[in-house]
């Protein structure tokens, strides 16, 4: 029996720790309360092949084609074939997904060539999913431990030399600093949302695995690629009205009240996210930076109320009534396609290492993610991981990176006036920074539309920031935001640097001063700092 300890605890790490409790010790470990993560705000639902009409090879051939050529075709074969099992596996675990006379309901979403995407209370499908699965959870004999911050991984050199994850520092809710020992861990942890200041996310997400992960030398992929929703609701704090209320009919204005995306793509309003995205932030543009509107007014007040209960409640405490008018809508960030490289079963480039969901990148989702395939992707590869870590006891060898280009980051200065280490060439002139100010530099600079100016730019003062030493203390409340914004800001210089080494436009990823998609480009750029990093040995210990 090995001691597993999963980080994160939305539908990825909680399948993991759900079946792999059957043959392990199980150690849940997340740094906000038990419920919360990104899972329960999805609205969106899980596409899967489940109908007559619609096949597995078709919903392969739909990812493949929204990911622009990135896609790992081994990766979206398990997912889309997998897939259909593991939605029946939610069915048995007690999710109740939303059905018409008695068959599952199913909706239409963009760049999907069926109606495949089932939902669960309408628009609630992430909390009907949550709750499912948190019911199984705590019916079995899984160690939970809420408000716990993992800081870093722990890791140690076997006797024939190879480094292996031992175990995750984290801070207590009392404020203390310790080890949980573990055979494996498991990350589990979610996207970094919060690097960007219009985000769907909520405020947890700051890819505190995934740097975590990635200082401990573990190899990340795909970084540059950050999928920007359309259609976010234009107020404070960037709800997100679902793309299945375009699936189901609604549309999209200028301020002048015509339609725009059909003169952007055949498909419109239901083309992928990426272009319908740049396609509103073009309108915007044209309007002086003012939201685009979503007309939903044709569906009628009932069907909004009974479909989308949830977006229909927030436009209303907003003081919009959609079923009357026209609601304003922005792009905001919403989902990394990159993250942790794993291979299809979670295994990660570092011993005792895996990793789950959207930290993960299994290169399913290439350079721009299908919707509604990322509760899928986490269903189907926890499940996959879990039954690796059954298998092998310790989950076995890590991954090899094989990937065209994997580039070293090579760490020339030693950070240690901060809160944690810095990877990465930094300024003499060190000046502090604030949350705030690099989620705008990165939505300015380093988000939906790209250039190499603006880029180079961002990555210059990213250089000279550093954790203001007054942020904290390295414990309690001051220590857990600390160390989330050291994350994010190694987060933030990784995914610039990506940016510029990518000189094409691919799916999210968009270049002004390189427009055409390039061949020489059609491959992941993998990202890890050297076998010998000082830095890296000095965050691990």
């Amino acid at each position: 029996m090995a001691r597993v300890v999963v980080v994160g605890t939305g539908i990825a790490g909680l399948i993991t720790a759900y079946r792999a409790s059957s043959r392990h010790e199980v150690i849940l470990v997340t740094k906000s309360e038990l419920a919360e993560s990104n899972t329960r705000y999805a609205q969106g639902g899980i596409a899967a092949a489940l109908f007559p009409d619609d096949s597995v090879a078709a919903h392969v051939a739909d990812t493949i084609r929204a990911g622009a050529g990135l896609c790992d075709p081994l990766a979206v074969e398990v997912l889309c074939g997998e897939g259909p099992q593991r939605v029946r596996d939610l069915i048995a675990l007690g999710v109740e997904f939303d059905r018409i006379n008695g068959e599952l309901a199913r909706g239409h979403e963009a760049a999907h060539s069926a109606r495949r995407v089932i939902h669960a209370g309408g628009d609630a499908t992430g909390l009907a999913i949550e709750v499912a699965l948190l019911r199984a959870v705590r019916a079995l004999a899984v160690e939970v431990h809420e408000y716990t911050f993992m800081r870093d991984l722990v890791v140690d050199s076997t006797s024939d030399g190879v480094r292996r994850v031992v175990g995750i520092d984290v801070i207590d809710p009392d404020g203390a600093h310790r080890m949980i020992a573990a055979d494996v861990v498991v990350i589990a942890s979610g996207g970094a949302g919060q690097l960007y200041s219009h985000t769907t996310n909520p405020t947890v997400t700051t890819g505190d695995g995934v740097a975590a992960a990635f200082r401990a030398g573990a190899a990340l992929a795909d970084v540059e690629f950050y999928q920007f929703h359309p259609t976010a609701l234009a107020v404070p704090g960037s709800p997100l009205v679902s793309e299945a209320v375009r699936g189901e009919g609604a549309v999209l204005l200028d301020e002048h009240g015509q339609r725009f995306m059909s003169l952007v793509h055949p498909d419109a309003e239901l083309a992928p996210r990426d272009v319908v995205a740049r396609g509103i932030a073009a309108a915007m543009a044209r309007q002086g930076g003012r939201p685009v509107m979503l007309d939903a007014t044709a569906l009628g007040r009932e069907f909004l109320s009974e479909r989308f209960p949830g977006i229909s409640r927030v436009t209303a405490e907003h003081g919009f009534d959609w079923a009357t008018e026209p609601i304003p809508v922005t792009p905001a960030a919403h989902y990394w396609m990159g993250g942790i490289r794993t291979d299809v079963a979670g295994r990660t480039s570092l011993a005792g290492l895996f990793a789950v969901g959207e930290a993960a990148c299994t290169g399913v989702h290439g350079a721009n993610r299908l919707a509604s395939n990322s509760l899928l992707e986490s269903l189907v590869f926890a499940w996959r991981a879990a039954d690796a870590l059954i298998d092998s006891g310790d989950g076995g060898s890590p991954i090899v990176v094989d990937a065209i280009e994997v580039l070293e980051v090579v760490p020339e200065v030693s950070s240690e006036a901060n809160t944690g280490t810095e990877p990465f060439r930094r300024s003499e002139l060190q000046e502090p920074f604030t949350r705030t100010e690099l989620q705008e530099l990165l939505w300015q600079l380093a988000g939906l539309e790209r250039s190499g100016r603006g880029l180079r730019e961002a990555a210059a003062r990213l250089a000279r920031w550093r954790v203001p030493r007054d942020h904290g203390h390295d414990s309690g409340a001051g220590g857990v935001a600390a160390g989330e914004d050291r994350n994010l800001l190694d987060l933030a210089r990784l995914l610039v640097r990506a940016a510029l080494r990518r000189e094409e436009s691919r799916g999210a990823h968009d270049r002004e001063d390189f427009p055409d998609t390039r061949i020489e480009y059609a491959h992941s750029i993998e990202w890890s700092l050297p076998s010998d990093s000082a830095i890296r040995e000095k965050a691990v210990q």
